[in-house]
This record gives structure tokens, C-alpha cells and sequence, in this order.
């Protein structure tokens, strides 16, 4: 399986493991019965998440061969956003929110730091399908004017 490869399976698993997150934890506000088993299959689903991010990074890195320009350099931008919000906000958030579901404690405080989760994971998600979208346009899978816009969320 050459680097292309493995680079794609693993943005793949990252995209659809972040949308399954956010799915989880939106059911988890229309039905409360299941939020302990929604907050602990997140925070579990972190052993899956945080390997295909540093796959997705490690071989995004070695593709581009030291290239920083245009989407290349987008996609690097975003996936540093990406980490950042990952490892300061969502990583602690999934971590205090299974431990709270957990012990039945959802009150305000659960409440505040689950709307701070869905934000960044949102936003997350957001990066992510941009870089996507991006890597299909580097490969040629996927024109310029297809997909979202160009101008969303580039660095500065």
C-alpha cells in the first residue's frame, strides 16, 4: 500500500470518526437515556481518532516534500488548528464529559462544556472536510469549482 494510500484510509477514518462524534453527542441531547453509553463511546473512540490523525498528519507531511504553498500549505494550516483545538479543548471536554455522564452529574457546568464541545467539533469537522476536499483537488479527483467554496477557512 503505497503513502497516498494510507494517507486517504486514515483522513477517512479521522472525518468519519469526528462525524460519528458529533452525531453521538447530539443524540445524546435528544435522548438523554443514552448519554453515558454516547460519552463513553466518545471517549473511547478517541484510541481510534487520535492514531488516524497522526497517521493522516505523518503522511500528509511526507507527501507534500517540504512544500508549503497554496492548498498544501492550507491543508497544514488547518490540521494545526485542528490538533490544537483537539488536544487542548475536545480531548479534555470527551474526557470530563464520559466521567461526568458517568457518575449521573449533568448539570450546568456538563451543559456549558458540551456546547464547548460541539463548537469545536464542529469546527473540527469543518477543517477536516476542507482539507479533503483540498487533497481531491491535489490528487485531480475533484475540480476547483466543485465542492465547497475556495475562500473557506484559509490561513491568513
Amino acid at each position: 500500500m503505497n503513502l497516498t494510500r494510507i494517507h486517504i484510509a486514515a483522513a477517512t477514518v479521522a472525518l468519519l470518526t469526528v462525524a460519528a462524534f458529533l452525531g453521538l453527542a447530539l443524540v445524546s441531547e435528544i435522548s438523554p437515556d443514552h448519554l453515558a453509553t454516547a460519552r463513553r463511546w466518545i471517549a473511547r473512540g478517541l484510541f481510534l481518532l487520535i492514531p488516524a490523525l497522526v497517521v493522516t498528519a505523518a503522511t500528509g507531511h511526507e507527501i507534500s516534500r517540504g512544500n508549503r504553498r497554496g492548498l498544501v500549505g492550507d491543508k497544514m494550516w488547518r490540521m494545526k488548528v485542528a490538533a490544537t483545538n483537539g488536544l487542548v479543548i475536545l480531548v479534555p471536554c470527551a474526557m470530563f464529559l464520559a466521567s461526568r455522564a458517568e457518575a449521573g452529574d449533568i448539570g450546568g457546568v456538563f451543559r456549558v462544556v458540551q456546547g464547548l464541545e460541539l463548537i469545536t467539533g464542529a469546527i473540527n469537522f469543518t477543517l477536516l472536510g476542507l482539507n479533503f476536499r483540498d487533497g481531491l483537488r491535489l490528487s485531480g479527483r475533484l475540480r476547483r469549482g466543485e465542492g465547497m467554496p475556495v475562500r473557506v477557512i484559509r490561513r491568513a
